[in-house]
Protein backbone atom coordinates (compact mmCIF):
# COMPACT_ATOMS: atom_id res chain seq x y z
CA UNK A 1 0.00 0.00 0.00
CA UNK A 2 1.56 3.05 -1.14
CA UNK A 3 0.88 6.30 1.73
CA UNK A 4 1.54 9.49 0.86
CA UNK A 5 2.05 11.82 4.20
CA UNK A 6 1.34 15.20 4.22
CA UNK A 7 3.64 16.23 7.49
CA UNK A 8 3.66 19.96 8.33
CA UNK A 9 7.00 21.43 8.75
CA UNK A 10 5.68 22.97 12.63
CA UNK A 11 4.09 19.62 13.69
CA UNK A 12 3.66 19.49 17.18
CA UNK A 13 5.25 15.65 17.47
CA UNK A 14 7.45 15.76 13.85
CA UNK A 15 8.59 12.58 12.14
CA UNK A 16 6.05 10.41 13.91
CA UNK A 17 4.25 9.44 11.22
CA UNK A 18 6.85 9.12 8.83
CA UNK A 19 8.57 6.37 11.27
CA UNK A 20 5.77 4.66 11.90
CA UNK A 21 4.96 4.27 8.51
CA UNK A 22 8.81 3.32 7.99
CA UNK A 23 8.12 0.23 11.14
CA UNK A 24 5.32 -0.16 8.98
CA UNK A 25 7.55 -1.67 5.98
CA UNK A 26 5.91 1.47 4.49
CA UNK A 27 8.29 4.74 2.96
CA UNK A 28 5.99 7.24 3.04
CA UNK A 29 5.67 9.47 -0.22
CA UNK A 30 6.62 12.94 -0.23
CA UNK A 31 5.47 15.82 -2.54
CA UNK A 32 7.05 15.98 -5.50
CA UNK A 33 7.04 19.78 -5.87
CA UNK A 34 8.86 22.63 -3.85
CA UNK A 35 6.40 25.06 -2.43
CA UNK A 36 5.60 27.61 -5.07
CA UNK A 37 4.84 25.05 -7.56
CA UNK A 38 3.04 23.41 -5.32
CA UNK A 39 0.84 26.27 -4.25
CA UNK A 40 0.84 27.04 -8.13
CA UNK A 41 -0.92 23.83 -9.07
CA UNK A 42 -3.19 23.96 -5.59
CA UNK A 43 -4.52 27.39 -6.63
CA UNK A 44 -5.35 26.02 -10.26
CA UNK A 45 -8.07 24.31 -8.52
CA UNK A 46 -9.03 26.07 -5.28
CA UNK A 47 -8.31 29.52 -6.66
CA UNK A 48 -10.63 30.87 -3.54
CA UNK A 49 -10.04 29.36 -0.74
CA UNK A 50 -6.54 30.17 1.88
CA UNK A 51 -3.47 29.51 1.03
CA UNK A 52 -2.71 26.81 3.55
CA UNK A 53 -5.51 25.02 1.79
CA UNK A 54 -3.66 25.44 -2.18
CA UNK A 55 -0.36 24.39 -0.64
CA UNK A 56 -2.25 21.14 0.87
CA UNK A 57 -4.13 20.40 -2.67
CA UNK A 58 -0.93 21.16 -4.31
CA UNK A 59 1.13 18.91 -2.46
CA UNK A 60 -1.03 15.70 -2.48
CA UNK A 61 -1.78 16.24 -6.35
CA UNK A 62 2.36 16.04 -7.03
CA UNK A 63 2.44 12.51 -4.70
CA UNK A 64 0.77 10.59 -8.14
CA UNK A 65 -0.56 7.07 -7.39
CA UNK A 66 -0.92 6.64 -3.70
CA UNK A 67 -3.61 5.16 -2.09
CA UNK A 68 -3.85 7.04 0.84
CA UNK A 69 -2.18 10.27 2.06
CA UNK A 70 -1.99 11.01 5.89
CA UNK A 71 -2.76 14.84 6.73
CA UNK A 72 -1.77 15.64 10.15
CA UNK A 73 -4.95 17.97 12.09
CA UNK A 74 -4.19 21.44 12.28
CA UNK A 75 -5.49 23.36 15.49
CA UNK A 76 -8.12 25.69 13.80
CA UNK A 77 -9.76 28.91 15.48
CA UNK A 78 -13.09 29.64 15.86
CA UNK A 79 -15.24 29.01 12.25
CA UNK A 80 -12.32 27.68 10.66
CA UNK A 81 -14.02 24.76 8.35
CA UNK A 82 -11.08 23.61 6.12
CA UNK A 83 -8.80 23.02 9.28
CA UNK A 84 -11.41 21.07 11.49
CA UNK A 85 -12.14 19.32 8.24
CA UNK A 86 -9.98 19.08 5.69
CA UNK A 87 -9.49 15.25 4.48
CA UNK A 88 -13.41 15.39 3.66
CA UNK A 89 -13.72 19.07 2.25
CA UNK A 90 -10.95 18.51 -0.41
CA UNK A 91 -12.53 15.26 -0.81
CA UNK A 92 -15.90 16.58 -1.89
CA UNK A 93 -14.43 19.59 -3.77
CA UNK A 94 -12.04 17.97 -5.65
CA UNK A 95 -12.93 14.16 -7.40
CA UNK A 96 -10.09 11.54 -7.82
CA UNK A 97 -8.46 12.30 -4.91
CA UNK A 98 -6.70 8.92 -2.96
CA UNK A 99 -8.01 8.29 0.54
CA UNK A 100 -7.70 11.61 2.93
CA UNK A 101 -6.92 10.12 6.52
CA UNK A 102 -6.81 12.88 9.23
CA UNK A 103 -4.22 11.99 11.78
CA UNK A 104 -3.56 14.08 15.38
CA UNK A 105 -0.74 16.22 16.31
CA UNK A 106 -0.86 16.28 19.66
CA UNK A 107 -0.03 13.11 22.10
CA UNK A 108 -3.26 12.26 24.15
CA UNK A 109 -4.61 10.70 20.85
CA UNK A 110 -1.55 9.19 19.15
CA UNK A 111 -1.83 5.87 19.36
CA UNK A 112 -4.84 5.13 19.24
CA UNK A 113 -5.12 6.86 15.84
CA UNK A 114 -1.91 4.41 14.86
CA UNK A 115 -3.50 1.65 15.68
CA UNK A 116 -6.68 1.97 13.34
CA UNK A 117 -3.51 3.48 10.42
CA UNK A 118 -1.72 0.48 10.82
CA UNK A 119 -4.76 -1.94 10.69
CA UNK A 120 -5.76 0.01 7.08
CA UNK A 121 -1.69 -0.95 5.90
CA UNK A 122 -0.83 -3.95 7.02
CA UNK A 123 -3.47 -5.75 8.58
CA UNK A 124 -1.14 -7.94 10.99
CA UNK A 125 -2.20 -6.74 14.58
CA UNK A 126 0.83 -8.19 15.93
CA UNK A 127 3.40 -6.26 13.60
CA UNK A 128 1.36 -2.90 14.08
CA UNK A 129 1.81 -3.08 18.02
CA UNK A 130 5.54 -3.46 17.70
CA UNK A 131 5.84 -0.77 14.94
CA UNK A 132 3.64 1.38 17.72
CA UNK A 133 6.15 0.33 20.36
CA UNK A 134 9.21 1.26 18.36
CA UNK A 135 7.66 4.87 17.76
CA UNK A 136 6.69 5.70 21.01
CA UNK A 137 9.65 7.95 21.93
CA UNK A 138 8.67 10.04 18.99
CA UNK A 139 4.76 10.50 20.48
CA UNK A 140 5.99 12.75 23.52
CA UNK A 141 6.46 16.73 23.33
CA UNK A 142 9.62 17.56 23.01
CA UNK A 143 11.60 20.17 24.80
CA UNK A 144 12.91 22.51 22.02
CA UNK A 145 14.49 25.67 23.34
CA UNK A 146 12.66 29.09 24.16
CA UNK A 147 13.57 31.32 21.00
CA UNK A 148 16.22 33.96 21.09
CA UNK A 149 14.26 37.50 22.31
CA UNK A 150 16.74 39.34 21.47
CA UNK A 151 19.63 39.75 18.92
CA UNK A 152 22.39 42.42 18.66
CA UNK A 153 21.61 45.67 16.83
CA UNK A 154 18.02 44.64 16.27
CA UNK A 155 14.57 45.54 17.83
CA UNK A 156 12.77 42.29 18.50
CA UNK A 157 9.14 42.01 17.32
CA UNK A 158 6.80 38.79 17.72
CA UNK A 159 5.45 37.27 14.67
CA UNK A 160 1.70 35.61 15.91
CA UNK A 161 0.16 33.52 13.57
CA UNK A 162 -0.83 29.70 13.34
CA UNK A 163 1.67 27.14 13.56
CA UNK A 164 0.80 25.15 10.28
CA UNK A 165 1.09 28.57 8.65
CA UNK A 166 4.44 30.04 9.89
CA UNK A 167 6.00 26.88 9.45
CA UNK A 168 5.80 27.33 5.92
CA UNK A 169 9.06 28.22 3.61
CA UNK A 170 6.94 30.23 1.48
CA UNK A 171 5.89 32.37 3.75
CA UNK A 172 8.42 32.03 6.88
CA UNK A 173 11.15 32.76 4.75
CA UNK A 174 10.41 35.92 2.69
CA UNK A 175 8.84 37.32 5.59
CA UNK A 176 12.30 37.01 7.80
CA UNK A 177 14.22 38.69 5.43
CA UNK A 178 12.33 41.60 4.89
CA UNK A 179 12.32 41.56 9.04
CA UNK A 180 15.99 41.81 8.70
CA UNK A 181 15.84 44.35 6.19
CA UNK A 182 14.68 46.43 8.61
CA UNK A 183 16.84 45.89 11.21
CA UNK A 184 14.33 44.16 13.32
CA UNK A 185 14.14 40.41 15.21
CA UNK A 186 11.30 37.95 14.94
CA UNK A 187 10.65 35.88 17.64
CA UNK A 188 7.93 33.34 15.54
CA UNK A 189 5.63 32.33 17.53
CA UNK A 190 5.18 28.38 16.02
CA UNK A 191 8.91 28.17 17.60
CA UNK A 192 7.23 28.44 21.19
CA UNK A 193 6.81 24.93 23.23
CA UNK A 194 3.60 23.85 22.69
CA UNK A 195 2.64 22.34 26.36
CA UNK A 196 3.84 25.90 27.57
CA UNK A 197 1.53 28.06 25.16
CA UNK A 198 -1.54 25.50 26.17
CA UNK A 199 -0.70 26.13 29.55
CA UNK A 200 -1.05 30.26 29.12
CA UNK A 201 -3.97 29.30 27.35
CA UNK A 202 -5.87 27.77 30.30
CA UNK A 203 -6.21 31.91 31.17
CA UNK A 204 -7.96 33.10 28.47
CA UNK A 205 -12.11 33.46 29.23
CA UNK A 206 -14.25 30.30 28.70
CA UNK A 207 -11.03 28.50 27.87
CA UNK A 208 -12.35 24.50 28.32
CA UNK A 209 -14.80 25.78 25.15
CA UNK A 210 -12.10 27.55 22.99
CA UNK A 211 -10.79 25.63 20.25
CA UNK A 212 -7.10 24.27 19.55
CA UNK A 213 -6.22 26.81 16.97
CA UNK A 214 -8.26 30.30 19.24
CA UNK A 215 -5.93 28.05 22.31
CA UNK A 216 -2.66 28.43 20.70
CA UNK A 217 -3.05 31.88 18.95
CA UNK A 218 -3.61 33.35 23.14
CA UNK A 219 -1.41 31.42 24.68
CA UNK A 220 1.86 32.49 21.99
CA UNK A 221 0.49 36.55 22.93
CA UNK A 222 0.21 35.83 26.28
CA UNK A 223 3.63 34.56 26.28
CA UNK A 224 4.94 36.92 23.81
CA UNK A 225 3.49 40.18 25.17
CA UNK A 226 4.34 40.69 28.35
CA UNK A 227 8.51 40.69 27.34
CA UNK A 228 10.10 43.54 27.81
CA UNK A 229 12.61 43.01 24.63
CA UNK A 230 9.26 42.43 22.09
CA UNK A 231 8.67 45.91 21.61
CA UNK A 232 5.47 45.10 18.79
CA UNK A 233 3.81 42.13 17.45
CA UNK A 234 3.12 40.92 13.93
CA UNK A 235 -0.52 39.35 13.23
CA UNK A 236 -0.16 37.07 10.46
CA UNK A 237 -2.84 35.57 8.61
CA UNK A 238 -3.21 33.34 5.45
CA UNK A 239 -4.56 35.33 2.42
CA UNK A 240 -8.27 34.43 2.11
CA UNK A 241 -8.25 32.47 5.31
CA UNK A 242 -11.41 35.35 7.58
CA UNK A 243 -11.23 33.24 10.68
CA UNK A 244 -7.62 33.71 11.46
CA UNK A 245 -7.86 37.28 10.21
CA UNK A 246 -10.74 37.96 12.40
CA UNK A 247 -9.33 35.50 15.61
CA UNK A 248 -5.57 37.69 14.82
CA UNK A 249 -7.67 41.47 15.02
CA UNK A 250 -9.48 40.96 18.12
CA UNK A 251 -6.26 39.64 20.07
CA UNK A 252 -4.71 43.11 18.35
CA UNK A 253 -7.03 44.97 19.44
CA UNK A 254 -6.42 44.64 23.31
CA UNK A 255 -2.05 45.08 23.08
CA UNK A 256 -0.54 48.10 24.38
CA UNK A 257 2.58 48.12 22.33
CA UNK A 258 2.52 48.56 18.54
CA UNK A 259 0.37 45.62 16.02
CA UNK A 260 0.24 45.10 12.59
CA UNK A 261 -2.42 42.29 11.09
CA UNK A 262 -0.40 41.01 7.76
CA UNK A 263 -1.95 38.74 5.41
CA UNK A 264 0.51 36.59 3.60
CA UNK A 265 -0.06 35.10 0.11
CA UNK A 266 2.84 33.73 -0.80
CA UNK A 267 4.57 37.51 -1.40
CA UNK A 268 8.19 38.08 -1.05
CA UNK A 269 7.38 41.99 -1.11
CA UNK A 270 5.55 43.48 2.49
CA UNK A 271 5.25 47.56 1.64
CA UNK A 272 3.46 47.40 5.78
CA UNK A 273 6.19 46.51 7.85
CA UNK A 274 8.12 49.65 7.22
CA UNK A 275 5.53 52.39 8.90
CA UNK A 276 5.01 49.69 11.58
CA UNK A 277 8.96 49.42 11.72
CA UNK A 278 9.02 53.06 12.27
CA UNK A 279 6.26 52.66 15.17
CA UNK A 280 8.23 50.83 17.13
CA UNK A 281 11.23 52.22 17.08
CA UNK A 282 9.86 55.57 17.16
CA UNK A 283 11.32 56.48 13.96
CA UNK A 284 14.90 56.40 14.95
CA UNK A 285 17.32 55.22 12.63
CA UNK A 286 18.16 50.85 12.54
CA UNK A 287 21.59 49.86 11.06
CA UNK A 288 19.63 48.21 8.65
CA UNK A 289 18.97 51.63 6.83
CA UNK A 290 22.46 52.58 6.87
Amino acid sequence: MRVGLLETRAARLPGYWAAYLKELGSDPVTPALDDMEALALGRQSLPGEPLTVQLALGRILSMGRVDAVLIPQWPAVTGDAWSEALPDLLSRRISGLPTLISVPDHPEAMEGAAAEVGMRVLQNAGRVRLAIEKVRPLGTDARPAQPALTRASRTSVAVIGPRPLLGEGAVREPLRAALDELGLHPVFSDELPVPEVLRRAERMENAERATDGDRELFGAVSLLSGKGAVKGLIFVSGARDGSTAGAAAKLAARQHKPTLLLSVDGQTDFPDLRPFRDRVTGGAPLEADA
